[in-house]
């Protein structure tokens, strides 16, 4: 069998096996990183554009766009190619790239759905302290912080992946280069390295995941006790899309992450990895402009712009 040393590429998991199929997953592939690039670049360019969203709730929401296009970039466009030329291989420096890419969006997402869950905790339960706690230096600094632990995440799991023994073999049953699959190839003992590394990082998720329903318990107990039926709904309207994306997102990474070996399958696993890495991105904007009445006006606006500008 192959070591780490002789390997110079990877095997990815098909997703069919005949080549009808694979025009198909194709086309539907492309049809989701489309609609994930539109909708997150009209979110992007709408707050960006609009004075009027220039406050710290869409500046984390930008952020929160530019994270979903770099998530999906980072798996989806391999994976076509690989649909359309009828290839399952991957470089063994280019499964390491996409593997630090990825967690890096991913854990940087999760990071910044935990800094929006304070934003709006701040907003609703300390309103009159909103201006000071949530100033312009402060924004920048939470979002560079989700950026940055991100990069630090992903290159300390990155670095521990890579650095073991391979000798299982080069076949990744996954569609994209994933932790799990990739250490079932190793049978180095330094694998328990990559586990501590596990373990730290689900302690950190479990961390930000306490954070998260303690605050929108608090939001939640506020709201309620408002007089007015008017401010509770827009209070809830701006919550409740930033709640349903991590519900979303933290509901299908763990069960990826955390589910046990003996329901594991390779159908379950790839149906598993497209919800968490594919559906969040594609359905994030449209979460988000489904209540949010200045998101939809905005993009109303720059398409309207676009489409005048057409010839």
């Amino acid at each position: 069998m192959p070591n780490s040393s002789s390997i110079s590429e990877f095997l990815l998991l098909p997703l069919a096996d005949t080549r009808q199929l694979q025009l198909l997953h194709f086309w539907l592939l492309l049809g989701i990183y489309l609609a994930a690039l539109l909708g997150n670049g009209l979110i992007s360019t709408a707050v960006a554009c609009d004075q009027h969203l220039h406050t710290p709730m869409y500046f984390f929401l930008l952020n929160l766009a530019l994270l979903d296009l770099g998530c999906i970039s980072t798996t989806l466009p391999k994976a076509m190619a690989n649909a359309l030329w009828d290839t399952r291989a991957i470089s063994y420096a280019g499964c390491a790239a996409q593997l630090f890419f990825f967690l890096f969006f991913m854990s940087a997402e999760y990071f910044l759905l935990t800094i929006m869950s304070y934003d709006r905790y701040v907003a609703i339960c300390k309103p009159l302290h909103y201006g000071t706690l949530m100033d312009s230096r402060a924004c920048v600094t939470m979002a560079a912080a989700a950026w940055g632990a991100g990069v630090l995440n992903s290159l300390l799991h990155t670095a521990s992946t890579f650095s073991l023994s391979f000798c299982q073999g080069n076949v990744v049953n996954q569609f994209f280069c994933e932790i799990p699959q990739i250490l079932k190839l190793s049978c180095s003992e330094s694998n328990l390295r990559e586990v501590a590394v596990i373990i730290f990082s689900i302690s950190l998720a479990f961390g930000c995941f306490v954070f998260i329903v303690v605050s929108y318990v608090q939001i939640f107990i506020a709201v309620l006790r408002m007089p007015s039926e008017q401010v509770r709904h827009k209070a809830f309207s701006t919550c409740l899309p930033h709640l349903a994306v991590v519900s979303l997102f933290l509901s299908t990474a763990f069960f990826a992450y955390l589910k046990p070996p003996s329901i594991s399958s390779p159908l379950l696993d790839l149906i598993v990895a497209l919800l968490y890495s594919v559906v969040p991105p594609a359905l994030n904007p449209i979460i988000y402009s489904m209540r949010n009445q200045e998101i939809k006006h905005t993009v109303r606006k720059v398409l309207q712009y676009v489409l005048f500008q057409l010839p």
